[in-house]
């Protein structure tokens, strides 16, 4: 996966530092692999990836894109504290069926199959990702991800991606009052579509705008809505959105 990047973490304070930063509990990387994030201290988001264990150190799985960027906030909040960040040099290989002996499950969804980290580029894959991803309503940094989510309204809470008992994170209290003092009113839902509409098209319904179309496979896609102000019938652009709460 050129669009992946793996860096290698080390040193005698990574887990600790790691723990006070992203939204999961970094110890689980001794069972499998990891999904979380980093948000800003107003809880928005500004990065997802992948945490695995490799002996002492940790791997971490991100989009090409955010790489820079996530490299420099994270030295930026090391201070004096004993953690390297270099390139790994490893590439992201992933699949369906069964787990390799040197793979990963995983951990937004069985049917995302497994990830593994292997000195050679990845192969070509026939595998239809984002039929997949909008199947099961998994976001897709840069598309659904982007600087203005906050992680529930992502889903994070069902794809294994934040732990509510770990303890403060940045972006945490922002993150648990979400969770415990309200009741979402937006967020990331699969819908119907009709016709033809591009990803980042605003939905509307009775003539006001209550959400974005995001990415598409067939006749369905991933949206984002704002819950109280959508309808059964909705538009995206020249494109029928069709949209059930019930099973959204």
């Amino acid at each position: 996966m050129s669009d992946r990047h793996v860096f290698r973490l080390s040193g005698a304070d990574i887990r600790p530092f790691l723990q006070g930063l992203v939204t999961n509990d970094v110890d689980k990387v001794d069972a499998g692999l990891v999904y979380a994030a980093l948000l800003t201290p107003q809880g928005k988001y500004l990065a997802d990836f992948f945490l695995a264990a490799d002996g002492a150190d940790v791997l971490l799985d991100v989009a090409a894109p955010l790489a820079p960027g996530l490299a420099q906030r994270l030295g930026m909040y090391k201070l004096r504290a004993d953690v390297a960040i270099a390139d790994s040099g490893l590439h992201v290989h992933r699949g369906l069926g069964d787990v390799p002996q040197d793979g990963y499950a995983d951990p937004r969804h069985t049917a995302l199959g497994w990830r593994a980290y292997r000195a050679d580029p990845a192969p070509d894959t026939d595998v239809d990702w984002t039929a997949l991803r909008v199947a099961h309503v998994v976001p897709e940094t840069g598309i659904e991800l982007t600087p203005d989510s906050y992680i529930l309204e992502a889903g994070f809470e069902a794809l294994d991606g934040v732990d509510f008992r770990k303890g403060c994170y940045v972006g945490q209290e922002v993150t648990a009052r979400m969770k415990h003092k309200t009741t979402l009113r937006k967020g990331l839902t699969q819908v119907r579509v009709d016709g033809v509409a591009a990803p980042g098209t605003d939905i509307t319904a009775n003539g006001k705008t209550v959400g974005t179309l995001y990415s598409q496979s067939g006749s369905h896609a991933i949206a984002h809505l704002r819950f109280d102000r959508a309808t059964p019938n909705m538009q995206a652009g020249t494109a029928r959105v069709t949209w059930d709460a019930a099973t959204g």
